[in-house]
């Protein structure tokens, strides 16, 4: 049975492969497609061991086919029949010339082969393959044994426009188990992103054991009951809520993610977005001008008054707790910790004698230098230790740390000022790639926050600004879209969000697209209709193009919906 998307030599329909992301070149193969049969080898060459791993434990079961270990040259010939001769089926190799996460896929008469910089590069590849061979290679188990699994001729380039192409994930507000966030990362990986970054600590709950400081997940993992809708909702769910990833949940996400050549950045908030830290050790908080033993985690959304006291305690005590995020996270997968430094108001500080105190001793003018002096004093300790800070556009107030990179996410200016001034920089506007942001304006949106951020809206952002220096550009590692699950109570919600835009998204981030304006949505929505039965076969409850499903749908929930076009900043 010839597979629905295959091509005939000489022509290659893109439509019909549906592959997502655009790759740089796609090219019709001199001989093929290649058959795929139950002794089909799959030669893994020297640096490719881990990529063989996955594809045969991700391709095994979907195809039925065990896919044998090949002789390891990569070389001689045979009769394209899969049957196993030398160099024959599929061959994983290096090569040195190509950009680290570049990879050519060339299927030829002999073999598939998947050549790429690096190991990341021949992953990325692999994907490619799974793609090709159409969205039943995305099932965990084979819909029709025995069937003939081809790969169409073609010949693909390809490399990433950006190094930095990331989601954020927000487990703070609403916890995703452990099998959810390693769903997550297969998700990413299958879209050729390569961040994670893991929002683990706020205001609604402290997700990670820390072993020194037991109370951050004894007491500060679980609130009494949770805002349902948005915080102008009268709704509430009175079910207790919690949970946390154990330290060796932890470990496991990591290496999850780095056998998908995927880098995760923890975040550790500091020093707004705390009360559920200072509600576990009451004596983090400003405790001059609040009873902080009365605290409790926060049930309701929004930004919370009660911020970390600008104490050396406090300093010693998240010192002690990097040092445990540190062991967790190596700096081989993870060279970046987020500490945020976004949304922390100075009230509390502006009112404290300890505060206004200590401002006076470190000579740094105002509140705005006082939070400045908390991200410098982390940005130096991170480095010493190898590591580098990231934070929130916020922590451009009162001066930015010499060696902090900064996620810009209240739009492009405050990018735009730290690549100017020489700093690193994620682009990550809520105006554009906000994916807790409603998809479409109509009223069955379920609990409808912020601006309408369409699949076309998302396909045509821009992450370098216009008019940014070349100087400057050369700073922009890349982009990240963010999900904040505020209204999303579930997995399930969560896949709402995010998909399809993230299909978009992944584009963006790695395909050399023309500027906004000339870029072909509707050939990308025509690739879109492949790519959504591999959606479907991996289980993601995705919008559907023609709006929401009675069951995604909350009528009745309050949300925050924001009209008209959305500021550039």
């Amino acid at each position: 049975m010839t597979p629905a998307n295959s091509v005939s030599p000489g022509a290659v329909d893109p439509a019909a492969l549906g592959l997502i992301p655009a790759p740089r070149t796609l090219t019709a193969a001199a001989a093929g497609p290649y058959p795929l049969g139950y002794a089909t080898p799959l030669t893994a060459g020297p640096g490719t061991e881990g990529v063989a791993r996955w594809l045969r434990s991700t391709l095994g079961p979907a195809t039925g086919l065990p896919l044998p270990a090949g002789d390891g040259t990569g070389t001689g010939a045979g009769d394209g029949s899969g049957t196993g001769s030398n160099g024959q089926g599929i061959v994983l190799a290096l090569d040195e010339s190509l950009a680290p996460e570049a990879y050519r896929l060339e299927v030829g008469a002999t073999a598939v082969r998947i050549t790429g910089g690096t190991a990341a590069g021949v992953f990325r590849g692999a994907q490619t393959l799974r793609q090709l061979l159409g969205p039943d290679a995305f099932r965990r188990a084979p819909l029709a044994p025995g069937r003939t699994w081809e790969v169409p001729p073609v010949v693909v380039e390809d490399e990433p426009r950006f190094g930095w192409r990331g989601m954020m994930l927000d487990v703070s507000r609403h916890f995703l188990p452990k099998e959810d966030v390693l769903r997550y990362l297969d998700l990413l990986a299958a879209h050729k992103l390569n961040v994670f970054h893991f929002h683990l600590t706020d205001d609604q709950g402290w997700r990670i054991e820390i072993k020194r400081y037991p109370r951050l997940t004894e007491v500060g993992s679980w609130r009494s009951r949770t805002k349902y809708g948005h915080r102008a909702s009268e709704l509430w769910d009175e079910t207790p809520y919690g949970g946390f990833y154990t330290q060796d949940d932890i470990r496991e996400i990591v290496a999850y993610a780095a056998e998908r050549h995927i880098r995760v950045v923890p975040e550790i908030d500091i020093p707004g977005h705390s009360q559920a830290t200072i509600t576990a050790y009451p004596e983090l908080g400003n405790t001059d001008v609040v009873d902080t033993t009365t605290l409790s985690v926060w049930d309701n959304w929004g930004v919370s008054p009660n911020v970390l006291a600008p104490t050396e305690d406090t300093l010693r005590f998240f010192e002690g707790v990097l040092e445990e995020v540190l062991e967790l996270f190596p700096a081989e997968t993870s060279p970046f910790v987020h500490m945020g430094g976004d949304e922390c108001p100075k009230d509390q500080w502006k009112e404290s004698p300890l505060a206004q105190a200590r401002i006076a001793e470190l000579g740094v003018g105002d509140e705005d230098g006082l939070q400045s002096w908390f991200i410098r004093h982390f940005d130096a300790w991170l480095t010493e230790r190898g590591r580098r800070l990231i934070g929130w556009d916020e922590i451009l107030e009162g001066g930015l740390a010499e060696g902090a990179a900064v996620s810009s996410w209240r739009g492009y200016a405050g990018g735009v000022a730290a690549a100017e001034a020489g700093h690193d920089v994620v682009m990550c506007p809520e105006q554009q790639v906000y994916l807790d942001h409603r998809q479409d304006g109509g009223p069955d949106e379920p609990m409808p926050i912020g601006y309408v951020r369409t699949l076309e809206d998302v396909y045509r952002f821009e992450p370098v600004p216009p008019g940014l220096s070349e100087r400057a550009a050369r700073h922009i590692l890349g982009t990240q879209a963010n999900v904040w699950t505020e209204v999303m109570q579930n997995r399930a919600r969560v896949d709402y969000q995010v998909f399809p835009r993230l299909a978009a998204f992944a584009e963006v981030a790695w395909s050399a697209l023309p500027a906004p304006d000339d870029r072909d949505f509707a050939a990308f929505e025509a690739r879109m209709t492949p790519h959504y039965a591999r959606l479907d076969a991996l289980g993601v409850d995705y919008r559907p193009p023609g709006g929401p499903y009675p069951r995604q749908q909350r009528p009745g929930v309050l949300g925050f919906p924001r009209e008209g076009a959305p500021p550039v900043v």
